[in-house]
């Protein structure tokens, strides 16, 4: 997995080098220009220019949800995912969202872990710039907005915030939170579409494992409670542990 993201991340990395050259010849605005040429602006990109609008403090799971969930567990994640619902491990990339279209119809669970330095070890010369864990790479991902773009380091998190969010349905209406949810803190982009509900949700444990679940529930049977509820049961686990209790 960690070879296909580096695999996938090399667009990145080109637009890296890039915006390197423009730098040392121009400033914000032709940065800006070089991003909206490469994936879009907030109006072709609407969440390029979101960010989070309110912190959400969730200090107990709602019980009755976790009574309508079910063990799921792959080789190495675990969780509880409701009834009716297709779980995938380790498909993250949008390419991967792209290819399992016609597979998973319905409603689908695609869920990712990676370990506390997973981050600083794809990009450290991010440590530079104060990014030291996986909390502050997302943290720094979800408020960068494209028409804020003053720097080498804004430029890249806003391509990093193109690449890192899936589908939302209709960006216009999506939502961004943050939120603290016992044993975890991160953030979820949300969206109550027309064609499903939609949860991208980006979050770091006590230890600083990094996890992302991304809900496409096309049944609209979810709501944030729910959500909240799946994501406290997620692990990041060794092939042979049991599911949490």
């Amino acid at each position: 997995m960690k070879k296909k993201i580096a695999k996938y991340l090399t667009v990145a990395i080109f637009l890296i080098f890039g915006i390197a050259y423009i730098t040392k010849f121009a400033g914000p605005k032709l940065l800006r220009y070089y991003v909206q040429t490469g994936i879009g602006d907030c109006k072709k990109i609407p969440i390029l220019c979101m960010f989070p609008s309110e912190t959400v403090n969730i200090q107990r799971v709602n019980s009755t949800c976790t009574a309508e969930l079910v063990p799921y567990k792959a080789l190495k994640i675990c969780a509880f995912i409701p009834h009716g619902f297709d779980a995938v491990q380790e498909l993250i990339m949008k390419v991967n969202y792209k290819k399992y279209k016609k597979m998973f119809k319905g409603n689908i669970i695609y869920m990712l872990c990676e370990d506390k330095d997973f981050f600083t070890r794809l990009y450290p010369q991010l440590k530079k710039q104060g990014v030291n864990d996986n909390y502050e790479f997302i943290h720094r991902t979800m408020y960068a907005k494209e028409n804020e773009i003053n720097n080498i380091t804004d430029t890249f998190f806003v391509i990093m915030k193109g690449i890192f969010i899936p589908d939302l349905g209709d960006q216009n209406t999506a939502k961004m939170i943050q939120v603290n949810i016992p044993g975890f803190k991160g953030f979820i982009n949300y969206n109550f579409d027309k064609t499903g509900n939609y949860f991208d949700c980006d979050l770091v444990n006590e230890e600083g494992i990094f996890f992302k679940v991304y809900i496409k529930d096309k049944s609209k049977a979810l709501d944030l409670d729910k959500v909240f509820t799946i994501l406290s049961t997620v692990r990041c686990v060794d092939d042979g542990i049991i599911l949490p209790p």
